[in-house]
């Protein structure tokens, strides 16, 4: 049955499961090289790498599965530095690292991004698939990307953000329902504008484009593959799904606060990167709550928290480490990739029969 969707078409693989691009070391090779072979699209989070980590990431996933893969790449993001102001914020973060017996960090100097770099990878080793979170790339980038016949896929959080994907060319759409875990992709409306969920977000957007949809946001297994097909996408995007899978390169107490959390527990915090994202509140949310109104915009924020983040997963500390997942923990499993990827698929099967 998923033969004959367009979007497993175009992109060369045979179920039409993306494992999400996260970024911040989830994505093993191990891990996107696991779903591709099971027959999904794995995709490797470079937004965070720096281009030595990524081509080092992309020979590895090439050496381990000769299947289609993609990369995911942020659209970089260039804030006003004031010192004055990230001294303040950094302050407030100095008892968090003497807990954890840090020493005081540098100051972001810069915002300096590593896109075009990371561009250039893409377009050297012809990776087949590449997707972009918190903008669109400018015309001339997509085209650039497609004459190499790779494919493009973009990010939405609302309809708007996805007629101007479809604008700038993009070959597919994720829409991003509010479900979602960590980042979201909103790039034109304030993030509590864009909150809208994935069984309103997707109709709506497939409605209105012309190119395939896929549904992101809360979806875990086949219930949710077979219910987003239903509201017109063509296929779904999992994240938190993988983050508890064998290959996944989270750290322990990472999993295991997901496998251990209810749905309750998820909020939407800007406290560990300066844009907002959702997470399983821990004693760093709720201290840092009063503040966020005051914190240095991403990616600034995210540099200050980043030794604290680091520190507190060696010290299993999950108290102090960012948890992100998406709405449906309960649903989450401590399996291989593949068979996360081959249990979504046989069960959206089987309910297709039953429906029938």
């Amino acid at each position: 049955m998923w033969k004959n969707s367009v979007f497993t078409s175009m992109a060369g693989i045979d179920y039409p499961i993306v494992q999400a691009g996260m970024a911040g070391g989830v994505t093993t090779p191990e891990l996107v090289a696991a779903v591709s072979s099971a027959g999904g699209l794995g995709t490797l989070g470079a937004g965070y790498m720096n281009a030595e980590s990524m081509e080092k990431s992309i020979q590895k996933i090439k050496s381990l599965t000769s299947a289609t893969f993609g990369v995911n790449l942020f659209i970089p993001e260039y804030p006003e530095i004031d010192q004055e102001e990230l001294q303040k914020a950094s302050k407030k973060l100095n008892s968090y690292r003497e807990e954890l017996g840090i020493e005081r960090s540098e100051l972001p100097s810069n915002t300096t991004s590593s896109f075009k770099s990371q561009l250039e990878l893409v377009l050297k080793y012809r990776v087949p698939v590449c997707s972009f979170t918190f903008g669109v790339p400018d015309k001339e980038v997509v085209q650039e990307l497609k004459r190499e016949d790779i494919l493009v896929i973009g990010t939405a959080t609302t309809v708007q953000e996805a007629v101007v994907n479809e604008e700038n060319g993009v070959d597919v759409i994720v829409a991003q329902g509010s479900e979602a875990g960590g980042h979201r992709g909103s790039f034109l409306s304030a993030f509590d504008k864009a909150m809208i969920g994935t069984i309103s977000l997707v109709p709506q957007v497939v409605d209105e484009v012309n190119v395939p949809v896929i549904a992101a946001g809360g979806i875990m297994d086949g219930r949710g593959l077979l219910a987003a097909c239903a509201l017109g996408a063509q296929g779904v995007q999992m994240g938190t799904a993988f983050v508890t899978s064998l290959e996944s390169g989270a750290k322990e107490p990472h999993k295991q606060a997901i496998l251990h959390t209810t749905e309750e527990k998820t909020v939407i915090t800007s406290a560990f990167s300066g844009k907002p994202a959702r997470g399983i509140e821990n004693q760093f949310i709720r201290n840092m709550k009063s503040y966020e109104g005051d914190l240095p915009a991403y990616p600034l924020q995210n540099s200050l928290t980043k030794d604290i983040r680091k520190e507190a997963a060696n010290q299993n500390k999950p108290e102090y480490m960012s948890l992100w997942s998406g709405q449906s923990p309960r649903l989450s499993q401590q399996l291989s990739a593949s068979a996360i990827v081959e249990k979504a698929v046989a069960e959206a099967e089987q309910l297709m029969k039953r429906l029938s």
